[in-house]
C-alpha cells in the first residue's frame, strides 16, 4: 500500500504537536548530547535563534488548514513545544509565540504550551512560565554522579545548579510543580533505571522519563566510545533489585509496560484505538493494505521546524531528512514529492517487511535504518522470523501471566482513557 499526497496534507492539519528548536544555543556541553560529538546527522550548531517571523508563517499556516475541511477534530488540543539548544536562552521568541497563539482565530483548537529544559535558568523566568502555566519537562539524570555527564563548558556538573532551581520552583509554586513539572532522564554508563528512579521517587516524588541514547547517526570513529556510554532500558530494569516495584510504579514509562501495551494494542481483537475501531470494526490488514515499516505517517504524530527553518516528522531523526522548510518568503510543502519519497522508502523496504512475521504490528522507524537513501535497501532492525515473532508473543503473554492486574490497568487506564 501507497499513500497520497492527501493523506500528508490530512496528516499534516490534524498534528497533535508542533515543535519549534528555537534556538540551537546551549548553556551546558553534556557529553552525549544528540548534537554532540557522538553524531553527525544535524545541522551545524551555531548559536542560532529560529526567526519569530517564520513561526508565525507557519502558525498561520497551519491555522488555514486547521479551519479547512481537511480538520477531523472539533476541538483538538495541539501541544505548542519549545525546544534547543536551550529554549530558555531564547525567551523573547517564547513570549511572542505564545501571545501570537493565544489570539490567533482558530475555534476548532485549543493550545497547550510545552518545553524542554535543562532547569539552569529557571530562577529567572520561572514567574513568566507558571502564569502561562507552561508544562516543562525537565532534564535530570540522577543524582550528582548520575549527572556527571551533564557539564558546563568549563566541564563542571551541572548537578548542583539543576537542583537548585527545581528545589525553588517547587517551593515557589507547590500546586505548579505537581501539574507541570516532570523529568526526563538519559539512561547511559553512570546511572541505571534504579537509580534515577529512586532519586525522583525520594526527592520529588514524581516517575521520570527515562530515555536511551539515540543509536542513529552515530559518527563511525565514536562507535566504540558510544557502546561503551550506552545502557539498554531492558536490560537495566531486569538488573534492579526492586524490579517488580520499579516497574509496577514507573507504568508506562517502564519498557515492560510500554511493550505489553503495543502488543495489546497490535494484536489483541478488543483493544480499540478510537471510537470509529470501536463503532464499526478494525478495518482488515490484508497483507496488500499493510504499508511497510512501522514508520509515522509524515506528521501523522509531530512537526518539527529546526532552528534553521527545516520542517521534520520528528526532532528524533536526522536533519537531511527534511521535508520542506520556513524562510521570510513563507512555507514551502510539496505533498506530492513527500509522498513519492515516502512511497519510494517503502518500495525499498516491501521484500523484507513481506517476509517480516511481525509486519502488521511493526514499530520500526525507516529514518532509524541508517542510510535508507542509498542504492540498497538498510537491514531493517526489526525484522522478525517466525520464531523471533513466536518468542516476542510468549514474552508478552508470560508478562500477563505473571503481573495479572496488568492488563486490568492497562485496559482501563490507557486504552480506554
Amino acid at each position: 500500500m501507497s499513500i497520497t499526497s492527501e493523506d500528508v496534507r490530512r496528516c499534516l492539519s490534524n498534528s497533535p504537536q508542533l515543535t519549534f528548536e528555537i534556538t540551537d544555543a546551549c548553556n551546558l556541553k553534556c557529553e552525549y548530547c544528540g548534537y554532540g560529538k557522538f553524531y553527525s546527522d544535524y545541522d551545524e550548531r551555531k548559536s542560532t535563534r529560529l526567526s519569530p517571523q517564520r513561526a508565525k508563517a507557519l502558525l498561520d499556516y497551519l491555522s488555514s488548514l486547521w479551519g479547512s475541511e481537511l480538520n477531523v477534530s472539533h476541538n483538538q488540543n495541539v501541544y505548542i513545544s519549545f525546544y534547543g539548544g536551550e529554549p530558555l536562552m531564547n525567551v523573547p521568541f517564547i513570549k511572542e509565540i505564545i501571545s501570537y497563539v493565544e489570539e490567533l482565530d482558530c475555534p476548532s483548537r485549543s493550545f497547550t504550551f510545552n518545553m524542554t529544559t535543562n532547569g539552569i535558568l529557571l530562577d529567572r523566568y520561572i514567574d513568566y512560565l507558571v502564569e502561562k502555566e507552561v508544562r516543562l519537562l525537565i532534564s535530570l539524570d540522577g543524582d550528582r554522579y548520575n549527572t556527571s555527564y551533564r557539564v558546563d563548558h568549563r566541564g563542571v556538573n551541572a548537578f548542583d545548579r539543576i537542583v537548585k532551581n527545581v528545589d525553588l520552583v517547587r517551593a515557589r509554586y507547590p500546586d505548579y510543580f505537581e501539574r507541570n513539572v516532570n523529568f526526563n532522564a538519559v539512561l547511559h554508563n553512570r546511572n541505571s533505571v534504579e537509580s534515577i528512579y529512586e532519586f525522583f521517587q525520594t526527592r520529588y516524588g514524581k516517575v521520570p522519563s527515562i530515555g536511551e541514547l539515540n543509536n542513529s547517526g552515530i559518527r563511525p570513529e565514536m562507535r566504540e566510545e558510544f557502546n561503551r556510554t550506552y545502557q539498554s532500558s531492558t536490560e537495566s530494569l531486569m538488573q534492579s533489585e526492586h524490579y517488580s516495584e520499579i516497574e509496577r510504579g514507573m507504568f508506562l514509562k517502564s519498557p515492560t509496560y510500554h511493550s505489553a501495551t503495543l502488543f495489546l494494542m497490535q494484536h489483541s481483537e478488543h483493544a480499540y484505538r478510537d471510537y470509529n475501531e470501536l463503532l464499526f470494526g478494525k478495518a482488515k490488514q490484508d497483507d496488500e493494505l499493510t504499508i511497510p515499516t512501522g514508520t509515522c505517517l509524515p506528521f501523522g504524530k509531530k512537526i518539527f521546524v529546526t532552528v534553521n527553518g527545516k520542517i521534520l516528522p520528528c526532532e528524533r531523526i536526522g536533519h537531511q531528512f527534511a521535508l520542506g522548510h520556513v524562510d521570510d518568503l513563507g512555507v514551502h510543502l510539496d505533498f506530492e514529492a513527500i509522498a513519492d519519497r515516502y512511497n519510494g522508502y517503502y518500495r525499498k523496504m516491501n521484500p523484507q517487511c513481506t517476509a517480516c512475521h511481525n509486519r502488521k504490528a511493526c514499530s520500526q522507524c525507516v529514518f532509524n535504518l541508517g542510510d535508507i537513501d542509498g542504492p540498497k535497501a538498510p537491514r531493517c532492525l526489526g525484522f522478525m522470523s517466525k520464531q523471533d515473532a513466536e518468542h516476542y508473543r510468549g514474552t508478552q503473554l508470560r508478562f500477563f501471566q505473571e503481573n495479572p492486574e496488568a492488563y486490568h490497568k492497562i485496559m482501563t487506564e490507557v486504552i480506554i482513557k
